[in-house]
């Protein structure tokens, strides 16, 4: 079903549109290469989407069975868009494992196989919404269990409990992207086998999958959240500002690094943006602006959601302000709507709409 942002509804949605988990700097520099361990070969009990069909939404639990799944690397965070996190996937679809980590790709490569012992992990999911017009799932993790109550999984932060439940196996060749296209060729997929809002890797196996999508054209609007003090309550209507209203806001980069986003808001492009939502507006962000440095909003790297469309759904490219392609602009034929691109990565849902998440910038290609 086409996702359509009607001026009704924005009020009532603006604040279940948060993207995802917060990002955060990665390190994507070179450690030391790892000493030299056996790869381990294990016997899969179940596969992801036997896995995933264990979770109920809204109903996290430790699992207690010994129960073991392997898949592919499929991720990498050397550019920075992933954060303590990376995707194996198998032929059932992909799942994100929760390793609380910076610089994995140092340790685990694209096509290596991993196998996961789940005994004493916790499965949940991040971004799922109980609300019939607006809501649906989210992404299906394994982790720990979470002390906060907004998150259904935390990061394996310990070493020993990395090391507990994350086995390494054979180097392989990187995972091979499905294809999805309006007019699929021979070996590809059909645009309308995306998932939609009730599915999980139980049900589609391009959640959590490396995909390309072909041909998405520009779709003319943004979704950012930015914070007055993120030191702050974040929650709070008062402490944040929604760029979003089927509008661009004139960010043309991919995401914004701080430098980028002090660019932005010094140029007065965002000064019509209230701070708050709807009736809980707390005045604009030009009434801010102080001797011209807007004083009183933080500057700080932030991600941005770029909206494209193909066929009849709605993706969202949602890219992080502290990966190295942060910056980049997107393509002005692009932005005109001249010309269309191709995208690969990591297919994810929130709250049953599809977000989009590149491995690094040579995963767009513009037609």
């Amino acid at each position: 079903m086409k996702v359509i942002f009607k001026t009704a509804a924005v009020a009532a949605v603006l604040f279940s549109l948060v993207s995802c988990e917060e990002f955060g700097p990665v390190f994507t520099g070179k450690y030391d290469e790892p000493a030299y361990q056996e790869p381990v070969e294990m016997e899969a009990t179940h596969s992801i989407a036997d896995l995933v069909g264990t979770y109920e939404n809204g109903k996290p639990y430790k699992i207690n069975e010994d129960i073991i799944i392997a898949g592919k690397v499929s991720t990498t965070d050397q550019p920075g868009n992933f954060y303590k996190s990376l995707y194996i996937q198998d032929e059932t679809g992909g799942i994100e494992i929760k390793i609380g980590k910076n610089g994995l790709y140092n340790d685990y490569k694209p096509g290596q196989t991993l196998y996961i012992k789940c005994k004493d992990l916790t499965i949940g999911q991040y971004g799922w919404k109980d609300n019939p017009r607006y809501g649906g799932n989210g992404m299906v993790q394994l982790g720990t269990s979470s002390t906060v109550a907004k998150y259904e999984t935390s990061y394996m932060e310990s070493p020993l409990i990395i090391d507990q439940h994350v086995f390494k196996g054979k180097p392989g060749e990187p995972v091979v992207p499905m294809v999805l296209s309006e007019n699929p060729g021979p070996g590809e997929y059909s645009i309308s086998e995306l998932p939609g809002k009730d599915d999980t890797q139980k049900t589609n196996k391009f959640v959590g999958s490396l995909v390309t999508i072909k041909g998405l054209k520009y779709d003319n609007q943004v979704f950012v959240l930015l914070y007055l003090d993120s030191n702050k309550d974040k929650e709070s209507a008062d402490n944040r500002i929604f760029l979003s209203d089927e509008k661009t806001w004139g960010i043309t980069t991919w995401a914004m690094s701080k430098s980028k986003m002090t660019e932005y808001i010094q140029s007065g492009l965002w000064d019509a943006a209230e701070i708050g939502s709807g009736s809980a507006a707390f005045g604009t962000v030009g009434e801010h602006k102080g001797d011209g440095t807007y004083p009183d909003i933080e500057k700080n790297a932030y991600s941005v959601s770029q909206y494209f469309k193909v066929g009849d759904k709605s993706i969202q490219v949602r890219t992080s302000g502290f990966c190295k392609f942060a910056d980049r602009e997107i393509d002005p034929e692009v932005l005109a709507g001249r010309k269309t691109i191709d995208v690969t990565g990591i297919i994810t849902l929130y709250q049953g709409n599809i977000q989009f998440n590149l491995l690094d910038i040579s995963g767009v290609k513009v037609n």
